[in-house]
């Protein structure tokens, strides 16, 4: 199928000839015909499958057809949601690049940055409008933003806006949006949560399943090391000197950690940048571009900061952290093997680690290799450490009572 099959118009057309795509993804030939059919749509599909340009492309050639003169300025006819700035960011790029023969403009708003320019913009009037839940609803208590106009509401990454604790915020902005507006519910994964979501603010949606959300990337080798937590920096830097080469995102949990190995590997000698969600947003895009133009090869990112971040280019994923959550692992690896290109994966895991590789493994329905060979091996006895906390109390042996009184007392209670 080609995208001429799919009734978009000649301006698009021309933008994705130029952009350099022939023909749609799978999610693309699904999704695009219910979006210009008006209905109410609800996707699983995975980062990296080409679901921004399913909703991104009929959303352009709808409000192109229903274009008007306005007299009064341009009203925000498609709002999309999006969790985090950087993939605000990404679908923004993505809009730009197929409406750049329209006369639609488009603008993208979140926290992080200063206000000001964007109530400028805001002021001229704008067709399509990407934001962040919390910079949204602060623009639109300031009275800068008017959704009553809106056609098309899109949520995207639903999975990750939820577990981001957003969920009030998004029902809020389904409300403030017109009563007969079109919804586009896309998430990665379907847990109860977005299902739930689902069912309150949409209306007898089609499903579009694209790939069961639990196959992890084809394109993807895995491998797993069995490691003491206490070694896994020195794991890291072997593999870093003898192994993993090329583009390398790293995994932490915590934005300490990210911290903590980003002085490491500096001292080594290592071009790295860091990525998490306590950094400045001029300076989580300078990381990532410093990343994709070559400056640094190895960029350290927390999950919440790494989901919606596009590199064309990356050889491999390391998980210094296993997480605890079976599909985050899914959606770390599915950030290399991109595109047709092929990628790597290697996961260090520590004794109080192993049972997030169990449900890893349920999940993904393969046993990740396990590679043995390596300086620091676990000891395969090893049991995770439980910290009890030391008893504190009276530091006679006994109480007041005698045991003998305790047991003659009769309560009265």
């Amino acid at each position: 199928m080609s995208f001429k099959d799919l009734q978009l118009n000649k301006p698009l057309l021309r933008a994705i000839a130029e952009a350099g795509y022939d023909n749609p993804t799978l999610v693309q030939e699904k999704t695009i015909p219910f979006v210009l059919e008006n209905k109410d749509i609800i996707c699983s599909a995975q980062t990296g499958t080409g679901k921004t340009a399913a909703f991104a492309l009929p959303i352009l050639q709808q409000l192109f057809d229903k274009q008007d003169a306005p007299k009064k300025g341009k009203k925000i006819r498609a709002l999309i949601v999006s969790p985090t700035r950087e993939l605000a960011a990404q679908i923004h790029e993505n809009f730009k690049t197929y409406g750049k023969n329209t006369n639609l403009t488009s603008t993208v708003i979140f926290g992080g940055t200063s206000i000001e320019p964007q109530k400028d913009v805001l002021k001229k009037g704008i067709d399509i409008l990407i934001a962040t839940p919390g910079r949204l609803l602060d623009l639109h208590k300031q009275d800068c933003i008017n959704l009553d106009y809106v056609e098309t509401l899109v949520l995207d990454e639903a999975d990750l806006m939820l577990d981001m604790g957003f969920i009030d915020d998004v029902k809020k902005i389904e409300r403030l949006c017109p009563e007969g507006k079109q919804i586009l519910l896309f998430s990665a994964t379907m847990p109860f949560k977005v299902e739930q979501l689902a069912n309150t603010i949409l209306k007898t949606p089609e499903r579009v399943e694209v790939t069961p959300t639990s196959s992890a990337a084809i394109n993807v080798s895995q491998v797993l090391y069995y490691v003491p937590k206490r070694n896994k920096i020195e794991l890291c830097l072997h593999l870093l000197r003898n192994t993993i080469k090329g583009n390398i995102l790293i995994f932490r949990r915590t934005k300490f950690g990210v911290d903590k190995l980003e002085q490491t590997l500096l001292k080594n000698g290592y071009k790295v940048d860091t990525i998490h969600g306590d950094k400045a947003q001029n300076l989580r895009q300078e990381a990532l571009n410093k990343f994709k133009n070559g400056y640094v090869n190895i960029l350290i990112a927390t999950d919440v900061a790494a989901r919606g971040i596009d590199i064309n280019e990356l050889d491999a994923v390391v998980n210094f952290d296993l997480p605890n959550i079976p599909e985050t692992y899914v959606h770390r690896i599915g950030r290399t093997g991109r595109a047709g290109n092929f990628g790597s994966s290697y996961s260090l895991c520590s004794v109080d680690e192993k049972s997030y590789v169990k449900s890893i493994e349920q999940l993904i329905n393969i046993q990740i290799p396990v590679e043995e060979n390596h300086p620091y091996p676990l000891d395969p006895k090893a049991k995770p450490i439980i910290h009890k906390s030391k008893k504190t109390g009276s530091k006679h042996k006994k109480g007041r009572k005698s045991e003998a009184s305790k047991k003659k007392k009769k309560r009265w209670y």
